[in-house]
């Protein structure tokens, strides 16, 4: 761009030859900013809109495959595996050691001795491992709770208030004999429906069946806890119910939310100053407790039991077919009912063939 002057130059500027050089310097040009190779198009692609591509609908068994296939069986299967040969091993590449559960025991007395845990007292609890597949390879068994009947008490560290519904002097008599915590018949059931008595504060509610008519009332507020002959709370025996929820083993078997045919129980059967063999006694009427909620289906229930008692971490295995039935198989049953009418068929042909003869 050329600089136009408003006034004349001065005589002595015009000696001087204009060259090109002076020339250049009264111009002022613009600079070329070009950009660099591949800006523009860059800037093209940002400004083209992304599209999002539509996902049809999963099915919820489908969503998480891939997820699945990283997740771990938690049913421990180590068959394979050798026999440790030593006392000294690396754990994960041999069998885990089957204890009895008199072994078991001595070795939790032997870790919370007062020179390691000092915790003499520590409750011996127990993980029972279950398969919770059904009849049906597609079905589960679903969760559920029960209280198990133990010979021998201990502590169990909770307060269990039971509350118990009857008819007549001598059965209400005999539930407070057996440790019912609340006894009553008509009466405590308007005082309930009046909100004179709060249901919340007691754990359980068991119930006479000569009651039955006038408990309906409370079905609404009762719910779940409404005594029913499947949870064992309605009967005629008051002082044997009380005595299962008030010294019984509570015990809850858990599905695992990813993996369904694995489920878990876990609670105590004793504290490691009892006796031995009581501590064993509980156990092995635990494990038939839970053995009653079997599957009509072949195969193992239980699967593993293993024994701990905190605050140590060491868990040692048992062997629980020594109190319960390892494997259910239909074709045992069947084969003795099959086998049970041939000779029946037999001893009836023999008796028509005597007949005959003494008829002659």
């Amino acid at each position: 761009m050329l600089c136009v002057l408003s006034k004349p130059l001065p005589s002595s500027l015009l000696r001087w030859q204009m060259s090109k050089e002076i020339l250049r310097s009264m111009h002022t040009t613009a600079l070329c900013e070009a950009a660099r190779k591949g800006t523009r198009e860059k800037a093209r692609k940002k400004k083209v809109k992304v599209e999002v591509k539509k996902v049809g609908f999963i099915p919820h068994n489908q969503r998480d495959k891939k997820i699945d296939l990283q997740r771990q069986n938690k049913h421990v299967d180590d068959s394979w595996k050798q026999i440790p040969t030593d006392n000294c091993y690396v754990r994960k590449y041999y069998r885990w050691v089957v204890y009895t559960v008199a072994e078991a025991i001595q070795c939790h007395r032997e870790t919370h001795h007062p020179s390691i845990y000092n915790e003499p007292n520590a409750p011996l609890m127990v993980d029972v491992e279950l398969n919770m597949q059904a009849e049906k390879s597609t079905k589960y068994v679903e969760n559920f709770q029960r209280m198990a009947v133990v010979p021998h008490k201990f502590d169990h560290g909770e307060e269990r208030r039971i509350l118990v519904f009857a008819k007549g002097n001598d059965e209400i008599e005999k539930a407070r004999q057996a440790g019912g915590t609340l006894v009553g018949g008509v009466e405590l059931i308007k005082n309930i429906t009046e909100g004179e008595l709060l249901l919340a504060d007691y754990r359980y509610v068991i119930a006479h069946t000569n009651i039955l008519p006038e408990l309906v009332a409370l079905r609404g507020l009762l719910k779940r806890k409404f005594p029913n002959p499947k949870s064992e709370t309605l009967g005629i025996n008051l002082s044997q119910m009380i005595t299962r929820f008030a010294d019984g083993i509570s015990y809850t078997a858990n599905k695992d939310e990813h993996q369904q045919d694995y489920g878990l129980i876990s609670t105590c059967v004793g504290t490691l100053n009892m006796d031995t063999q009581h501590l064993e006694e509980n156990l092995s009427f635990l494990l038939k407790d839970i053995d009653t909620m079997r599957p009509k289906r072949e195969g193992r229930f239980i699967t593993r039991v293993l024994l701990r008692s905190p605050p140590s971490p060491e868990v040692l295995k048992i062997d629980p077919y020594v109190y319960v039935p390892e494997l259910y198989t239909k074709s045992d049953s069947r084969k003795s009912t099959v086998q049970g009418k041939p000779e029946e068929d037999n001893e009836n042909d023999e008796d028509i063939a005597e007949k005959k003869v003494a008829s002659n």
